[in-house]
């Protein structure tokens, strides 16, 4: 506590028994006894009401940096670092599929009826080409090709008209 060296407090011992003289030292180093024991305790108590309010500070700024960290997005903060130009989560993302049920309840239609484009035949065959009908954009306009009958103007019954009797 205070620093004395053992020649100071022999001079001071010293110094006491001759003014207070050796009748009355004892009596004397008792009652300086109790003072020091309740300065000694004065000072305790005031030494751990400081560390009480420094642990209530530290616990105070403990419990705001707890505050602040359960705010945070762990994941995030590690993904910012581990990837953050977001490469990585971009490769490992499966590919997209179709989704089957939309294919497979969608009702199929058939494709639209396009102009008719004769075939193609060799330039080098030296045969001169058989004459076509006219190609038409619309195929209702578009003559037809008189080797193939007409479906109109068939003789067979069409599939959504009953068949007439003697005919299978």
């Amino acid at each position: 506590m205070f620093d004395f060296s053992w020649s100071e407090l022999a001079l001071i011992g010293v110094v006491a028994l001759v003014v207070i003289g050796p009748k009355d030292l004892p009596k004397a180093l008792r009652t300086a006894g109790v003072w020091v024991r309740k300065a000694r305790t004065i000072s305790r108590e005031f030494q751990s009401s400081v560390e009480q309010m420094m642990r209530e500070a530290e616990l105070d700024e403990v419990k705001k940096q707890i505050e602040s960290v359960s705010t945070v997005d762990i994941g995030k903060e590690i993904e910012k670092v581990v990837d953050p130009g977001g490469d990585l989560a971009e490769s490992l993302k499966p590919p997209e599929m179709p989704d089957l049920n939309k294919i497979v309840n969608e009702p199929s239609t058939p494709p639209a009826p396009g102009p008719v484009v004769p075939p193609a035949s060799p330039p080098d065959s030296g045969e001169t080409p058989a004459p076509t009908a006219p190609v038409s954009a619309n195929p209702e306009t578009a003559t037809a090709d008189p080797a193939k009958p007409d479906p109109a103007k068939s003789d067979l019954p069409k599939p959504d008209q009953p068949t007439p009797a003697g005919v299978p």
